[in-house]
């Protein structure tokens, strides 16, 4: 059974079942078109489905036809009876009606109390706060981000001073290292300095010396041209004697091959010395270029492994969880051989070096001394 009220502006539908319902007992008898329709203090009921002259009013007429066959000689009791329900049916429709428009009088005052824009429920209105609940969770979000800049910024800022540590270590520990070469090649270039005053006060005095037997050798050569020279008359009659300038002049002779022949011994003995010496300086100078070459090259590899010995540590530090410590941790990592052996690698390398400096600081010195001195032979 559908039911369709309309009161003022409402209408409702009420449904049960299949769409139909069902008389307490006996039939339903309606008008000629099988269907009810009453009309009663301003609305309507239509009894049957929403096609009052459908199924529920075929219904109907094959129930009255039947009681028509069955009660034949009593139709006004059964019309009295069918009225009756029909009655019975209004008054149900109109305490629904009424009980329907309780509900929507229940309704509407609901919404007049607490719906949105009514004056009375102003107070439970919140959506003038919904701008401000959007602007505050904006500002929210832009805070968040700005502080997650923020700390990204520190990271980055504490990153970058730890290298700059690191630059500034590695750069003090070149500093002390030159500053340590600087004092030594001091000390050896005053030593170099002692030998060469000592050589140069030998090499005066042999010359003084040198000096002092030509001066002799030049007076005795006098001497003896003097006394060669002088005229005196001898006449004696017996066997001719020695000639004396023949024989001063053999003498001569003899001496000055002599010297002409020590000569060409102390010159030939001074060019082989003076080839060894020059060969021997020219392969000391190849041998410290190549030194100075690969202690360069050993330099080199010895920051490049100490850089990546103190990138280890800040890395080893960091998966210890000690950041700052400028210690090795003594914990168990796949990183602790390698560090040991770039450990072993460099106190190699320091050996090495400390094994090729004084030759290379030697030679340096060599190479650089003063050209004054007869030590310094220049080679082409």
């Amino acid at each position: 059974m559908s039911l369709r009220f309309s009161g003022g502006s409402r209408r409702s539908c009420l449904q049960s079942g299949a769409g139909s319902v069902r008389p307490p007992s006996g039939g339903l008898a309606g008008s000629s078109a099988g269907g009810s329709s009453v009309a009663s203090g301003g609305f309507s009921c239509a009894l049957g489905i929403p096609n009052v002259g459908g199924h529920a009013g075929g219904a109907l007429g094959n129930t009255a036809g039947n009681e028509r066959g069955l009660l034949s000689g009593n139709e006004k009791v059964t019309m009295q009876n069918l009225n009756d329900r029909l009655a019975s049916y209004l008054d149900n429709v109109r305490a629904l009606e009424e009980a329907n428009a309780e509900l929507e009088r229940k309704i509407k005052s609901w919404y007049e109390k607490y719906g949105p824009g009514s004056c009375r429920g102003l107070d439970h209105d919140y959506s003038r706060y919904h701008l401000t609940i959007e602007d505050l969770k904006n500002k929210i979000i832009s805070s968040t981000a700005a502080n997650a800049n923020v700390i990204l910024q520190i990271d980055n800022a504490r990153l970058a001073a730890d290298d700059f540590r690191l630059k500034y270590e590695n750069e003090l520990t070149l500093h002390q290292n030159v500053e340590a070469d600087i004092n030594g090649l001091r000390w050896v270039l005053d030593e170099l300095t002692l030998c060469r005053t000592d050589q140069e006060l030998q090499y005066e005095s042999l010359s003084e010396e040198m000096t002092y037997l030509k001066k002799n050798h030049e007076e005795e050569m006098q001497a003896l041209q003097c006394a060669a020279g002088g005229n005196v008359n001898v006449e004696m009659n017996a066997a001719p004697g020695v000639d004396l300038t023949v024989l001063l002049g053999n003498m001569r002779a003899e001496y000055e091959a002599l010297a002409e022949q020590n000569r060409r011994d102390a010159e030939a003995w001074f060019q082989e010395k003076s080839a060894t010496l020059q060969q021997q300086i020219f392969d000391d100078a190849g041998a410290a270029t190549s030194a100075r070459t690969e202690l360069t090259e050993m330099k080199r590899t010895l920051q490049t492994l100490e850089i990546e010995l103190q990138s280890l540590l800040a890395t080893v530090g960091a998966s210890a969880g000690q950041p700052d410590s400028k210690k090795p941790p003594r914990v168990a990592c796949p990183f602790d051989p390698n560090v040991k052996h770039l450990h072993t690698r460099s106190y190699d390398i320091i050996e090495q070096l400390d094994s090729v400096q004084p030759t290379v600081l030697w030679l340096g010195v060599m190479r650089d001394s003063s050209p004054e001195s007869p030590f310094n032979i220049q080679h082409h």
